[in-house]
This record gives structure tokens, C-alpha cells and sequence, in this order.
């Protein structure tokens, strides 16, 4: 496949208003994506004068209304129609390309990374993000000629949808049990000062629970800022100080979680799939007993899902691979140990307001603490190192690294394992080392991330 120069594995990303992130490349992107589905459109069986329509929403960082803007008149100068949501989460995006028969769309966020930088992504009409082969089209149209522009009379439109968030709610409360209320639970909810800050309080609130929020006063530039699923300890010792049932920190647009339990542990995706999956064992619901994730996930989650009779079935890192994997092979349940969590029966894509909801919907069920209910995995020692990195060859044509990789896992033998990746959406690499204790593994990963340092480091 022909390199790609602007997207990553999660849509195109990078420091706002600086290449490509700027409003010019996004006007681009915006003429670029609506051609593309407006040639889709012309080739389909739709009703004779309905127009192209793309959904576009965001999260809170001030940028977002720079791109917002850039992207409307992009994509109306190609003659489709634009339907505004404003701050939603990336999963409530998706829901509403597919709930209003949009033929694609729009999320503007980076996710987790500080309010500097911003991204975008793309839903197709089915609501599931766009495969490689398209992306790389649509980017071709972006580097390449202006495609041919509309009459006047076939400029495109756009309007504001203004009960997106409403409908949003709606969907995620009927993901829950009717049988079932969130009555009597005490529930910490941390928005990341992002695009659930008023989703999420609200699902909660209607299902029952009494609700302490964090992370729910945006102002432009306090996304994920020392809140949210990256700082999970400021909910933990909320949870402590309230004693809440629960704690849920969410990342800046949402479609990523950790839980916190009663006593204030953190459980991360690993731990969310463990438990999920075995109850959905249990009931008869887990398609082909099968549970996907990536080769990130601790290994303690495999051992954990054997003991119940589930296969686990690993992908490259990325929620758009475990949800391909998922597709591809009729499994349902799928994840990331960062938060990512896919319940393909409810969403086609990750929802971390959603996973905890199923979460809360087990505890309710079998009347039990989350603490205890958690002790279905023990996870190994295992520590995470990012490397800033100034370029990123084949990390396989490093030999001095490579050498090193191979005698640590000498070492490790059957008692772990270690994982060396670049990030897709930063200028990083992910050194993942698991062995048989916490010192151990603090040690390899040390010694890996100073060889990267050495070699490629910025």
C-alpha cells in the first residue's frame, strides 16, 4: 500500500495550527471527504434529491472551532450538507452518522493529548471508522488537484442539530438493563473536562445514582489537564472521600475508560474485559467464546479468561484493528488494556461511558462490589516506557536495539514477554516489558528505553 502521509492509526493528528493540523489543510480535508462520499452517493440507489449529509462534533479544546469551521466550508463548497452537534463524545458521533442516515462522519478531537493538539477522524455511514483503502483516498484528493466544484445553486448547507446530546442519552440508557437502576449507588464521574462533561452526568443521573462530577467546567484549555482516565488517582481519592460505589474517569472525547472500585484500586481495559467477558460467558452471550484485544493487553488477562473457557485472539494496536479483527470474525466483545472497549452489540465503536454502564449493570445483577468482583484477573508486573523520538525507521533495523530485545527475552523466557512499538498518533515509541516481578521489569525497560535514546531519541 502507497505511504501515508497524514493519517495515522487513528485519523490525522497533530499540534493545531501547525502542519497538517492548520485551517487550510482542513478545508482540504473537508472538500476532499465530501467528494469522495458524494461520488458514493451518486454511484448508490438513494432517493432521487437527497444530498450528501456528514455529521461533524468535537470536544472542548478551543481549536475545535477553527476546524469545525474549516471543515463546514470545505465540504459545502463540494455541495454536501454539514449537520453540527458541537461537543459530543467520539462513540455519540458515530451513533448519530448511522441514527440520521448521514453519509459520514467528522470527530475533532486528539483524544487524550493535552489541549495543543488536536485531531480528526472519520465514520462512514455504518457508524465504524473508515478502513486504510479509504482513508488513503480521500488523502490522495487532499495532496492532490482541486477536485471540480459545484454550480452555485448546488453549494451545500449547514445546520445545527440541537438535541444531539438528548439523543446521545437516550441510546446509552437504553444499553442498560430495563430491570435494573443505578438506585443507590453513590457514582465519582471525571469528564476530563471534555466532550462528556454533560453526557455522562446525565445517563448516570436519570438511571438513579447520585452522581459527584470532576472534570465537567471546560473552558478551551483544561482537557485531560491533570484529570480524567490519564489521572486516575485525583477520582480514586475522590471515590475514598465520598465513599462512592464507583469511580469512572473518561478520557477527553470519551471513547476510552477506567473504573475505580470502593477502595480506591484503579481497574484498567484489561481488567473491564476480563470481567465483562466472563459474564457475558456465563450468560450465553460471548460470540464464539472469544475475546479480542491487542498484543498490549497483560497477560495476566489470558490466563484469566482460560480458566473460563474463553479464547483470546490479539490484533496490532489500535481500537480500529480489534473492531476489524471483531467484524471479520463475528466476536463481540473486544478491547484495548488503555480503556478502549468495543461491545459490538451496542456500539460500533470504543464507548467508555458505555463500557462502564455494562460494568455497573453486573454489579447491580449479582449485588456485588466491584473490588470483589475485579478478582477475576490478576494481572503481571508489567511497566510501560515512552520514548520521544526525532524519526522512526523499522524499529527491526535497529541492531543494537533489536540485540537487546532478543536477550532480555532470553532472560524473561516463559515468565514474560516484551512489546516495542511507535505510537501512530505521537512522536513516540512504547517499550511494554512484562516478567515475574515489578523490579525486574522496571529494570529491562529502563535498559530498552535508554538504548532507544541512545539510537533515535529526540
Amino acid at each position: 500500500m502507497t505511504k501515508r502521509q497524514l493519517f495515522g492509526t487513528d485519523g490525522i493528528r497533530g499540534v493545531a495550527n501547525q502542519y497538517p493540523m492548520t485551517a487550510e489543510l482542513a478545508v482540504r480535508l473537508g472538500q476532499a471527504v465530501a467528494h469522495h462520499f458524494r461520488g458514493q452517493y451518486e454511484n448508490s440507489r438513494k432517493p432521487f434529491g437527497q444530498r450528501t449529509r456528514i455529521v461533524i462534533g468535537k470536544d472542548t479544546r478551543v481549536s475545535g472551532y477553527m476546524f469545525e469551521s474549516s471543515l463546514a466550508a470545505g465540504i459545502t463548497s463540494m455541495g454536501a450538507d454539514v449537520q453540527l452537534v458541537g461537543p459530543l463524545p467520539t462513540p455519540g458521533i458515530s451513533f448519530l452518522t448511522t441514527g440520521m442516515r448521514a453519509d459520514a462522519g467528522i470527530v475533532i478531537s486528539a483524544s487524550h493529548n493535552p489541549y495543543q493538539d488536536n485531531g480528526i477522524k472519520l465514520f462512514g455511514a455504518d457508524g465504524f471508522k473508515l478502513p486504510d483503502e479509504e482513508e488513503l483516498a480521500i488523502e490522495e484528493l487532499i495532496l492532490g488537484d482541486n477536485p471540480p466544484r459545484p454550480a452555485t445553486d448546488q453549494v451545500g448547507k449547514a445546520t445545527r442539530i440541537d438535541d444531539a446530546t438528548g439523543r446521545y442519552v437516550v441510546f446509552l440508557k437504553n444499553t442498560f438493563p430495563r430491570h435494573l437502576t443505578l438506585e443507590g449507588l453513590r457514582v465519582v464521574v471525571d469528564c476530563a473536562n471534555g466532550a462528556a462533561y454533560k453526557v455522562a452526568p446525565s445517563v448516570l443521573r436519570e438511571l438513579g445514582a447520585e452522581v459527584f462530577t470532576m472534570g465537567v467546567t471546560p473552558d478551551g484549555f483544561n482537557i485531560n489537564q491533570e484529570c480524567g482516565s490519564l489521572h486516575p488517582l485525583a477520582t480514586a481519592r475522590r471515590v475514598r472521600e465520598t465513599r462512592a460505589d464507583i469511580g469512572i474517569t473518561l478520557d477527553g472525547d470519551a471513547d476510552r475508560v477506567k473504573l475505580i472500585d470502593e477502595k480506591g484500586e484503579i481497574v484498567d481495559g484489561d481488567g473491564i474485559l476480563a470481567l465483562c467477558a466472563i459474564h457475558q460467558k456465563e450468560r450465553g452471550q460471548l460470540q464464539q467464546d472469544t475475546l479480542v484485544t491487542t498484543v498490549m493487553s497483560n497477560v495476566g488477562l489470558e490466563v484469566a479468561l482460560k480458566r473460563h473457557g474463553i479464547n483470546l485472539v490479539r490484533t496490532a494496536v489500535g481500537d480500529r484493528y480489534v473492531v476489524e479483527e471483531m467484524r471479520k470474525s463475528g466476536y463481540n466483545l473486544g478491547g484495548e488494556q488503555s480503556g478502549h472497549l468495543i461491545f459490538l452489540d451496542h456500539s460500533t465503536s470504543g464507548d467508555g461511558l458505555l463500557a462502564a454502564l455494562q460494568v455497573l449493570a453486573i454489579m447491580q445483577h449479582r449485588q456485588k462490589p466491584l473490588s470483589e468482583l475485579s478478582t477475576v484477573m490478576t494481572p503481571f508486573p508489567q511497566i510501560l516506557v515512552n520514548v520521544d523520538v526525532r524519526e522512526k525507521p523499522p524499529l527491526e533495523q535497529l541492531d543494537g536495539f533489536q540485540k537487546l530485545v532478543t536477550e532480555i527475552e532470553g532472560k524473561l523466557d516463559t515468565e514474560g514477554r516484551v512489546v516495542a512499538r511507535y505510537s501512530g498518533t505521537e512522536s513516540k515509541a512504547r517499550i511494554m516489558v512484562e516478567g515475574p516481578d515489578d523490579q525486574t521489569v522496571k529494570t529491562y525497560a529502563d535498559e530498552l528505553g535508554r538504548e532507544l535514546r541512545t539510537l533515535i531519541g529526540a
